[in-house]
């Protein structure tokens, strides 16, 4: 960053970006975990999915309008205090075992990460000079990688059990009497990790309350400014395209991890605990993988990287869907590390040169992670109608295809006509 000014808040912006990945990235073990407790089948698991998603795609555009009114430190604190609402949720959701109740806090937990995500993603490209904004945005989406790391850390050692029963156990147990201390055993164990993220988001509201943080203005020549949502945002092509990326990778990286665990207990009859861990073993490619990619974008430009990582992710999963065992289990465990800078990378080409547009088309651009609702449930489906988790990965086959157009032409800036700058 080109200013010592920007530094101090640059990092208390770094920290926001762990804890939205914990809450993201926590779901691959909650959702088999919540598939155990409330009987879900994989279609109904992946609502877990939906409603994290689905409350990014209601949120963003509010987050935005707040951000504008409000300014950033504002939209950052009630963000973190509404993340902490949902989060404390989980505790009555657990002793009740039910399921909409999950949903509704994972939801209103989303609702915040989208205040966060619709602030700290804009905000960090602009504390500093514009022509580093993309090694900006991904230094700070490293920090995403570590909460990436540690959410199926915590997640493996502190609410899966490792115990699986098989459907014949299970009614063994429910005509003795037994299985309602099973689940409510299974159960307790997700409220201690969601007190303690509760907690973690109200002392951050605090220090955040405390800190003084330059709200820096977006003044790119030619931009137009507005305060007010519209759709014109959507004249500039690039932003058009980065939305449709944003929508399409992310869809992948929820269906490749929410539903690993599944994979590999299909694919090669590995246990939930193993699984667990295989999947943080990969989200620490997943951090690697942040880092190597901020070091690289010196030397290539950030859109030919995107391209050269879809490309490899494209081959990845193509061989996770036509082999079978361990192999296929760990091609998947690889691309994590080439998802890395994907997220990032495609925010910071969609919001370049917006000037103070800035603020709408991140909210546009968080509202495109609605597919990582749409991916899981097809996917869900597909598991269910073939019996066959494996055959549900052609979505984010599908996913990588689309970002490897955006890396080549859709993430290129074009001139707006006269009749587009009319509109707007």
């Amino acid at each position: 960053m080109s200013k010592n000014k920007y530094l101090l808040p640059f990092a208390l912006i770094c920290t926001l970006f762990f804890m939205w990945a914990f809450l993201h990235n926590i779901n691959g073990i909650l959702i088999p975990q919540l598939k155990k407790v409330c009987h879900l089948s994989d279609t109904q698991s992946s609502l877990t999915d939906l409603a994290l998603y689905l409350a990014y795609f209601v949120a963003a555009i509010p987050a935005g309008l707040f951000s504008h009114k409000f300014g950033y430190k504002k939209g950052i604190i009630f963000g973190l205090f509404l993340f902490a609402v949902g989060a404390l949720l989980f505790l009555p959701a657990a002793d009740s075992r039910t399921f909409p109740l999950f949903l509704l806090a994972i939801f209103i937990a989303a609702s915040g990460a989208a205040f966060l995500e619709t602030m700290a993603n804009p905000y960090a490209t602009i504390l500093g000079k514009p022509e580093t904004s993309e090694q900006r945005l991904n230094l700070a989406q490293s920090f995403n990688g570590l909460g990436a790391v540690v959410a199926p850390l915590v997640g493996t050692n502190f609410i899966l059990s490792g115990v699986e029963h098989t459907q014949a156990e299970l009614n063994t147990m429910k005509a003795n009497g037994q299985l309602n201390a099973y689940l409510a055993h299974e159960a307790s164990s997700l409220k201690p990790p969601y007190l303690v993220i509760a907690i973690v988001l109200v002392l951050l509201a605090i220090l955040f309350m405390r800190i003084k943080l330059p709200e820096v203005t977006e003044t790119t020549e030619g931009a137009h400014s507005t305060t007010k949502f519209s759709l014109s945002i959507l004249r500039f092509s690039h932003v058009r395209w980065a939305a449709i990326g944003e929508f399409f990778y992310v869809g992948a990286q929820a269906g490749i991890l929410g539903f690993f665990i599944r994979f590999a207990k299909q694919a090669a009859a590995i246990p939930e605990k193993e699984a667990g861990l295989l999947q943080t073993y990969a989200m620490i490619g997943f951090m690697a993988g942040r880092f190597l990619g901020t070091y690289l974008m010196r030397f290539i430009k950030p859109a030919r990287l995107l391209t050269i990582y879809a490309v490899i992710n494209v081959g990845l999963v193509t061989v996770a869907l036509l082999t079978h065992g361990r192999i296929a289990v760990y091609t998947l465990m690889l691309t994590p590390f080439f998802m890395s800078i994907m997220f990032p990378t495609i925010f910071a080409l969609g919001v370049k040169d917006l000037g103070e547009e800035t603020k709408l088309a991140a909210s546009f651009l968080v509202m495109a992670i609605i597919g990582g609702a749409f991916t899981p449930v097809l996917m869900g489906i597909i598991s269910d109608k073939t019996g066959n988790m494996q055959n549900a990965y052609i979505m984010p086959l599908i996913g990588f295809l689309f970002i490897v157009y955006f890396g080549i032409k859709g993430y290129k800036i074009k001139p707006i006509n006269k009749t587009q700058a009319a509109i707007a």
